[in-house]
């Protein structure tokens, strides 16, 4: 994959990973920061359907085409419509000052979209609330940000 002449740092990058979508923040020179758990198992499956969907996370700085994979990807700067961005300096500084940390994940309340959207904008939102009960009913699922 080739870096898309397009990108700048501090862009969200959104990863279709089929039931659900997973975030990051490119911060040059092919990398990004984003939120998650250390393998690469969907947090999801960790979770019965009766929890709360909660549990430790990370931040971690990695290889865009180490995060993406063979899943599909676009730069999605979801909200720049409804807030202002903070100056892309601002973004990679912030972001990169969470690398390493752990914070704790809770699919309704701060997984890696709110992340993305907090090293962004400010602040931590999501368009995507997804009761875990309604996952895969008739069949049809829910796209999931995780």
């Amino acid at each position: 994959m080739e870096i898309h002449p397009k990108f700048k740092p501090g862009d969200l990058i959104e990863i279709c990973r089929g039931l659900y979508n997973h975030w990051a923040v490119y911060i040059g020179n092919g990398d990004v920061v984003h939120f998650g758990t250390r393998d690469s198992v969907c947090i999801i499956s960790r979770f019965p359907s009766s929890s709360n969907m909660t549990g430790d996370g990370i931040v971690m700085k990695e290889k865009l085409q180490d995060v993406v994979g063979k899943d599909r990807w676009r730069v999605n700067n979801i909200l720049d419509k409804k807030c202002k961005p903070i100056s892309p300096d601002e973004i990679v500084k912030k972001a990169c000052s969470r690398v390493g940390a752990s914070l704790k994940y809770n699919l309704k309340e701060y997984k890696c979209e709110h992340f993305a959207t907090e090293m962004r904008y400010g602040k931590a939102e999501s368009r995507q609330n997804t009761p875990t009960s309604k996952i895969g009913i008739l069949g049809v699922p829910n796209v999931l940000s995780v």
